[in-house]
């Protein structure tokens, strides 16, 4: 009986937590110190996405003034730019694109959510995390097999493989999983925020 008792709880909180309305007795310090590492560990690859897409605009915008100085000064056009400009671009944007995922920072439609009960909101919630979820699965394995399908070709001019190229949707994609994770631990802890996908 006692064992029927805390199942029937366990999923009342669940319940709970997913119409947004958390219990008062609901106790969760025996997950907090686990929830928290996994806090840090995706802020951590968050500020580590961030650098590196930072250091990788400042490095795009010098070659570029190189490019122009050396067309216009030294009347003589470094041709590789814009292959390796093009190669930085696709990171900047796939990592970033994770990163958005993490914080919450890409558009969205939020007028039919808002204009929901808050249940069905919660509902909506849901949907986003489990089909960001999927998408970075996607991402992540049709990566992997374009990485493999590009590597032992070679990019003009610069002569590195291609599969380079293919690289960064394959790890967007596995960050994105692990940031929508996230979410939905937050989600079924009823400790997510307001913010929607």
């Amino acid at each position: 009986v006692r064992g029927g008792i805390d199942v029937f709880f366990s999923s009342t909180r669940i319940k709970e937590n997913f119409l947004g309305c958390q219990s008062m007795t609901t106790d969760n310090s025996s997950n907090s110190g686990y929830l928290s590492a996994y806090d840090r560990l995706l802020n951590l690859i968050s500020d580590i996405n961030i650098a590196v897409c930072s250091v990788m605009l400042v490095t795009l915008t010098v070659i570029f003034g190189w490019l122009v100085f050396g067309r216009y000064v030294l009347n003589a056009t470094p041709t590789w730019v814009e292959q390796v400009s093009l190669l930085l671009i696709v990171y900047i944007g796939f990592l970033g694109a994770s990163v958005g995922i993490h914080k919450k920072t890409h558009l969205g439609v939020s007028m039919f959510r808002e204009l929901s009960p808050r249940p069905v909101q919660r509902v909506f919630e849901f949907l986003s995390y489990i089909i960001m979820t999927a998408f970075g699965l996607t991402m992540a394995f049709y990566g992997y097999k374009l990485t493999l399908f590009r590597w032992p070709n070679e990019i003009p001019l610069i002569h590195v493989t291609d599969g380079l190229r293919a690289i960064p949707i394959m790890v967007s994609g596995v960050f994105i999983v692990l940031f929508s994770i996230g979410h939905l631990i937050h989600f079924f802890n009823g400790t997510d925020t307001e913010e929607t996908l």
